[in-house]
């Protein structure tokens, strides 16, 4: 007989991944800024260990897109340009559509379930004005359709700007979304359209809603330039 699943030993973490993972939530949440150089000494000094996992961790995030890592100079958080953000919002509209299509045809009802649960709280950081709280739910909603679509190469697809997504919403949008009811509102509209199958309405809203984003991406970062 095989063994029983409650004797199989799950291996720690290594120390680089968890600092990856602090590390990211640090910058997904607005911890350090766009561009802001992210020192490794400080950083090890912080988590209490050596600076080899430290650089491991940094090196991870690269690959994620969240860090640049400039030979001789440091290691800093990313920072987007309007092409980038174009093409990162074009990726989305793409890809986020179907998906949710997938989603209604293999997990309507948990999907649904977890947008409901997303705008619940979207609702509770905008009364508490909250931006960092109200980006993390915007993110999870997006996150449902590829979570609950059943296509694993679509969750891979996604997964390789997934990350980046989350912390342009928390840096750029996010304070503006949760002081306005407009992105709050179609967001809803997307679960009502979502719940109903109607899928022509719900990519045109889907590509207003990212386009807004968009413009609202490429308006901050204009007036951080000229701040």
């Amino acid at each position: 007989m095989p063994p029983s699943n409650r004797l199989k030993i799950e291996a720690p973490k290594s120390l680089a991944t968890l600092v990856a993972q602090r590390l990211r939530e640090a910058i997904i949440d607005g911890e350090f800024a766009l561009g802001e150089m992210i020192p490794e000494e400080t950083l090890a000094s912080s988590f209490g260990v050596s600076r080899t996992p430290v650089r491991e961790a940094l090196n991870q995030l690269q690959l994620a897109g969240l860090v640049v890592i400039r030979p001789q100079r440091g290691s800093y958080v990313f920072e987007p340009t309007e092409a980038d953000i174009a093409a990162t919002c074009e990726f989305r509209c793409l890809l986020e559509p179907r998906a949710a299509e997938l989603a209604y045809r293999n997990a309507r009802e948990a999907t649904a379930a977890a947008l409901q649960a997303a705008i619940s709280e979207m609702e509770e950081a905008r009364a508490a004005r909250d931006a960092v709280r109200y980006g993390r739910a915007d993110t999870r909603l997006h996150e449902a359709f590829f979570e609950h679509c059943g296509n694993p190469y679509m969750q891979a697809a996604y997964a390789t700007a997934a990350t980046k997504i989350a912390a342009l919403r928390t840096h750029l949008s996010a304070p503006a979304d949760v002081l306005r009811a407009a992105g709050f509102e179609q967001h809803s509209k997307l679960l009502a359209l979502f719940r109903a199958g109607e899928f022509v309405e719900f990519e045109a809203l889907m590509r207003t809603h990212v386009t807004g984003t968009r413009n609202s991406y490429v308006a901050s970062l204009k007036s951080r330039a000229a701040a």
